[in-house]
C-alpha cells in the first residue's frame, strides 16, 4: 500500500469511526519544547495519572496510557500515592520504558524516606530508572529540612548518583516563597508549579516564582491548568473546577499556560479518552494568547480566582 492510499484510507476510516482523521495519520506530531538546563525535548502536553490511578479501572488506565504515548504525549506524570496509577504504568513501562520521559515524586522532607519511596516506585512501575523526581508539593513542607544535608533534595541527587533518577526538582502548589527559597538555594533541574488564568491572581506564581526560574534555566512544567479536580475529588472523576464554575473555554486556559514565558509542558490529569484526544487537539493547533485575549481573561480570571480562594492550601 502507497503512502497516499494509505492516508486515503486511514481518513475514511478515522471519518466512520467518528476518530480525528490527524490522529489516525499523524499519530507522533505533538509539538514539543526543551525542557530547561535538561535539554530534553518533551511534548507540550503531558499525562498527569492521578486521575487514572485514583478513579478507574486496571485495564481502563492501562489502556489510556497506551494510547498517550502512541499519539506521542511521552511525558507521563505520577506518583506512588495516586491510587494503583504507579502499578497500572509498570504494566506499559516495562515493555515502553524508552519511549517515555517517566516523572514521580516523593512527598517527604527527609534524604532517607525520599529514597525508599523512590526505591519502591522503581519497583511497581518495572523500571531501573526514572527521568525525573520532585520534591513534592513543597508548600506543605519544611523547606529547611528539604534543603538541609539530609533533606529530600540532597536524598534525591543521592538517587541521581545511584541512577535512579535522571533529574531532580520540585512540586509546588501554595506558598510560592517557598519555591523562592528553593530556587535560590538549591541546584534543580525542574518545577512544577499551578498555572491557570484564576489563581494566577491567589498564588502569584507567575509574577514571583517564573522569573527566577527562567533566570537559572529551570524547565518549567504547568500543572492545574484548569484548576484541578471540583473540590480536589480525584476518586470520582468529574468535571475541572473551571467547568464547575461555568462553561468557561478549557482551550484557552491551555493557551494561556502554555503562552507563559519558560513553560514547557502542561500536565493534565485525564481517565479518557476523549479528553486525551481532545487535549491532543489543542496543544497541536496552539498559537499564544493575543493581547486582547490576554486583557479578556485577566478579568475573568480575577473573578473565578476570588471565587475558588486559596483552594490548594495557604497563599502565604
Amino acid at each position: 500500500m502507497n503512502r497516499r492510499h494509505f492516508i486515503k484510507t486511514a481518513v475514511a476510516a478515522g471519518l466512520a469511526t467518528g476518530i480525528d482523521p490527524v490522529m489516525a495519520t499523524a499519530p507522533h506530531s505533538v509539538p514539543k519544547r526543551t525542557l530547561g538546563k535538561t535539554g530534553v525535548q518533551v511534548p507540550m502536553l503531558g499525562l498527569g495519572t492521578v486521575i487514572a490511578g485514583m478513579g478507574i479501572k486496571d485495564k481502563e488506565a492501562i489502556a489510556l496510557y497506551e494510547r498517550a504515548i502512541d499519539l506521542g504525549v511521552t511525558y507521563i506524570d505520577t506518583a506512588p500515592f495516586y491510587g494503583r496509577a504507579q502499578v497500572q504504568l509498570g504494566e506499559v513501562i516495562r515493555r515502553r520504558r524508552k519511549e517515555v520521559f517517566l516523572v514521580t515524586k516523593t512527598r517527604t522532607s527527609q534524604a532517607e524516606e525520599a529514597l525508599k519511596i523512590l526505591e519502591k516506585s522503581l519497583q511497581d512501575m518495572q523500571t531501573e530508572q526514572v527521568d525525573l523526581t520532585y520534591v513534592h508539593s513543597l508548600g506543605q513542607l519544611d523547606v529547611e529540612q528539604v534543603l538541609a544535608r539530609d533533606g529530600s533534595l540532597a536524598g534525591l541527587r543521592q538517587a541521581q548518583e545511584r541512577g535512579w533518577t535522571r533529574y531532580v526538582g520540585f512540586s509546588a502548589h501554595d506558598m510560592p516563597w517557598k519555591a523562592i527559597k528553593v530556587l535560590r538555594e538549591a541546584d534543580v533541574d525542574v518545577v512544577m508549579l499551578p498555572l491557570n488564568f484564576a489563581d494566577r491572581h491567589t498564588y502569584h506564581f507567575e509574577e514571583e516564582v517564573l522569573p527566577l526560574a527562567i533566570e537559572r534555566n529551570v524547565g518549567i512544567a504547568a500543572m492545574k491548568v484548569y484548576g484541578g479536580p471540583r473540590d480536589m475529588q480525584y476518586k470520582t472523576p468529574g468535571p475541572s473546577a473551571l467547568k464547575a464554575h461555568g462553561e468557561h473555554h478549557h482551550e484557552q486556559a491551555l493557551r494561556y499556560a502554555l503562552s507563559l514565558s519558560g513553560v514547557t509542558s502542561a500536565v493534565i490529569g485525564m481517565h479518557r479518552e476523549e479528553e486525551l484526544l481532545e487535549n491532543i487537539k489543542w496543544v497541536r493547533r496552539f498559537t499564544p494568547l493575543t493581547a486582547k485575549e490576554e486583557r479578556g481573561i485577566e478579568s475573568l480570571g480575577r473573578e473565578i480566582g476570588a471565587t475558588w480562594g486559596s483552594h490548594f492550601g495557604p497563599a502565604r
